[in-house]
């Protein structure tokens, strides 16, 4: 099988986590624990958020005054290659010494016109008190909305319409290589209006998710998992009545509201994917892949699914 596996941030720094090359590498090395009994058995594609790290490469750049920050288009190049970097090593550390590895640098089209832009809502960086925002905001000129009881910068989040490496990325697979691509929802580029066929990079990041699914869709995978710190999808998450979705179809998970900075683009990407391909998606902590996989755990969304099925209490 062909397996597409996005890692959400958890699997890479955990919320409040310092920010170090040294907590990154240990939450690597637990999630390629994770997944190398699947790339031992199937063909796997690895995707990965990136906000947190391309949020300190802002500040870390903004610290410079001696030149402007780098764009968000190139942190989220230079992210691509370190975290990517970081899996294939932890993975190669345990898969046999023969199975290939690849990273690649992944850029994703949007569109100049999207709404997306007009309504920032993608987060990125740490979480800060409402000091620390209000300044941030007055000194750079960046957007803040609430996360939690946090604040955490936001940018805009175009929808991908195009993933440009996709027959590389097909060549590798054939090749029995493990793939890393699409990290952070890939590198947000788009064609400049003034010129003709000169691509220029987008100062966005694009939904890892919403970008995932669309590489899972291209690559006809047969199942899309996407890994967060939730072991399902819940209803009524929070409240004594929440209960876990085991199993259901995309338009019984499409009629139900979930929030928007948190669960909702992943439901989104899991419905989109299964209808469009009749094929599995699923969603689900890190730790219970393998059981997700037989839909033992997570939350399974298929069009094999005539309503939904709720986990035992």
């Amino acid at each position: 099988m062909l397996i597409v596996t996005a890692l959400g941030g958890n699997a890479l720094l955990r919320r409040g986590e310092p920010m170090t090359s040294e907590n990154q590498r240990r939450n690597v090395r637990i999630a390629a624990e994770a997944l190398a009994p699947v790339a031992s058995g199937h063909q796997l594609v690895v995707t990965h958020g990136n906000g947190p790290q391309v949020g300190l490469l802002a500040l870390q750049g903004a610290a410079y005054s001696q030149v402007e920050t780098y764009p968000l288009d190139v942190l989220g190049a230079e992210t691509e290659g370190m975290i990517g970097y970081m899996i294939e090593q932890e993975l190669g550390n345990l898969l046999p010494f023969s199975r290939p590895f690849a990273t690649l640098l992944t850029m994703v089209e949007v569109d100049g016109g999207d709404p997306a832009f007009r309504d920032p809502t993608k987060f990125i960086g740490p979480v800060y008190g409402k000091d620390d925002a209000d300044r941030l905001a007055a000194e750079k000129g960046w957007v803040f909305k609430p996360d939690g009881e946090k604040w955490r910068r936001v940018v805009p989040s175009p929808e991908p319409k195009r993933i440009f490496e996709i027959g590389p990325i097909r060549w590798l697979l054939e090749h029995d290589t493990v793939v890393i691509a699409a990290g952070g929802g890939g590198i947000p580029t788009m064609y400049d209006p003034a010129a003709e066929r000169r691509l220029m990079g987008v100062e966005c990041v694009i939904d890892k998710d919403f970008a995932s699914g669309l590489l899972a869709r291209q690559l006809d995978a047969d199942v899309f998992v996407m890994l967060t710190d939730a072991d399902a999808v819940y209803v009524d998450w929070g409240k004594p009545t929440q209960r876990a979705i085991r199993r259901i179809s995309p338009a019984a998970l499409s009629a139900m509201p979930f929030a928007a900075g948190s669960m909702g683009p992943k439901v989104e990407a899991a419905c989109r994917f299964a209808a469009a391909t009749g094929k599995v998606a699923a969603i689900g902590a890190l730790a219970g892949l393998p059981r997700i996989l037989t839909g033992e755990a997570g939350t399974t969304v298929t069009v094999q699914e005539s309503g939904t099925v709720y986990a035992a209490a």
